[in-house]
């Protein structure tokens, strides 16, 4: 999977552009500490050169967030497993840490996170700043698994959040969109590492949205996709188990991850996108194409896959009993449009959980993400999607494609005021802001 790029631009600076290419930024100047003392140094001369500052680890989000004309800070010099707490049962990492290796480190000591989303090559920083998730009955977000963080502030101080220290920082800062601050450590629960067994099971859609409550309760972790234009659905549901580790074969394996979802259907968005009367029938075709399989590992194996075909996305947090009915109205809409949708459309859940800005914050979250190949035209889609995802009281994910503001966000976060209060304490000169915060938390 790739990951954001920098090259020159004209001017003589360095353009940055993420992972989708549908967002780009060219910076006063690109810097990679080597330290947090050098990170603290770096906050405090922008601020004296009346420049912003942004950090971007590898550029996953799809929205502007870490986009800056100022000082783009790049953190991958700031890596690994700082500690690890046994008894406590937690694991301290520098904020540059991808993901992937913060999974092969932690397996290596025989531990894991308890949940995590589909792919794995964000930053820790990153993925938790704009909260990344994955699916769960009761497990949460990545961020919710965090214990404590460093946060390097706009005054280029130093500040340790937990729950027992700064904890109104530490409330928000879990998820903070790079608002308060660049975090440099992130502290996170962990457990013992256990087995996996995950079913993967096509079904009807219209059985799928009837019995979604029972799926999701039956099982610690559910989600589906649905191929528009069809009525297919491919479930899958990962539950614990003794193992022991039951791979999928390596042909199976490389049909279903290779092939199917990486390479094939890398030709067949090109050919959807190249000739968009051809996509429902490919759909019909594909969504078939997929078989039931049954296999056991360890959760990263389990919970992620690689994703090498570019998209972007859109995806909102709506009240989990209300997306069977947002599906049907989505369903409907992509019937009557005229709209030709290549990508499957995404169901995963969340437990409520008390993180200020999180999107699943004080209430049991369903996510519904929707996706269109790179390079075709996505706004007609994705604002139909948006009309029927805001009338349900829908949070768009931070790191996703929405036209939401801070008008709108100050209605459906009860805690929205006390994020933004926080930000003029910590930040009151907007050291770390951006066009896109300007318009999701206002001036």
């Amino acid at each position: 999977m790739g990951t954001a790029t920098a090259g020159k631009s004209s001017g003589g600076r360095t353009a940055w552009h993420n992972w989708a290419g549908n967002i780009t930024a060219t910076p006063a100047r690109v810097v990679t500490p080597a330290s947090v003392g050098e990170l603290q140094e770096t906050v405090r001369r922008a601020a004296e050169d009346g420049l912003r500052v942004k950090a971007v680890g590898t550029g996953h989000s799809f929205t502007a967030a870490a986009a800056t004309d100022g000082v783009l800070v790049r953190p991958q010099a700031l890596a690994g497993i700082r500690s690890i707490d046994r008894a406590a049962g937690t694991v301290t990492v520098a904020a540059g840490t991808v993901l992937k290796d913060l999974n092969r480190a932690l397996a290596a000591e025989g531990l894991s996170l308890t949940n995590m989303g589909d792919i794995m090559e964000q930053t820790v920083s990153g993925a938790t700043s704009t909260g990344t998730h994955g699916t769960g009955r009761d497990s949460a977000s990545i961020s919710a698994q965090i214990r404590g963080l460093e946060l390097v502030t706009a005054d280029g101080r130093l500040l340790t959040c937990s729950e027992k220290e700064n904890p109104e920082v530490f409330a928000a800062a879990r998820l903070g969109i790079g608002a308060l601050g660049i975090v440099t450590a992130i502290t996170f629960a962990v457990e013992p590492i256990f087995f996996l067994t995950a079913r993967e099971e096509p079904m009807g859609f219209d059985r799928v949205t009837a019995e979604f409550e029972e799926h999701f309760a039956e099982n610690e972790h559910f989600e589906f996709y649905w191929f528009p234009h069809t009525g297919n659905c491919n479930t899958k549901r990962n539950n614990r188990s003794q193992g022991p580790a039951a791979p999928p074969g390596p042909v199976s394996a490389w049909i279903e991850d290779e092939l199917l979802s990486n390479g094939l259907f890398q030709a067949v968005n090109s050919l959807g996108r190249a000739v968009p009367a051809s996509i429902p029938s490919i759909a019909r075709v594909a969504s078939r194409a997929l078989s039931a399989r049954t296999y056991t590992d360890i959760p990263y194996k389990v919970f992620t896959s690689p994703r090498r075909v570019r998209f972007v996305e859109m995806e909102y947090a709506l009240p989990r009993e209300r997306v069977p009915l947002a599906l049907r109205e989505l369903r409907a809409m992509v019937d009557r449009s005229g709209l030709r949708i290549s990508f499957p459309v995404e169901v995963r859940t969340a437990p409520a959980d008390d993180i200020t800005l999180s999107t699943a914050s004080g209430r049991d979250t369903a996510y519904i993400a929707v996706h269109m190949y790179r390079g075709t035209p996505y706004q007609g889609y994705f604002t139909a999607a948006e009309r029927i995802f805001t009338a349900h009281g829908g949070r768009p994910h931070w790191g996703k494609v929405h036209t939401r503001d801070a008008q709108y966000f100050s209605e459906v976060y009860p805690r929205f005021g006390e994020f933004t209060a926080l930000r003029d304490r910590l930040d009151p000169d907007r050291v770390f802001g951006n066009d896109y915060l300007r318009r999701v938390l206002g001036d």
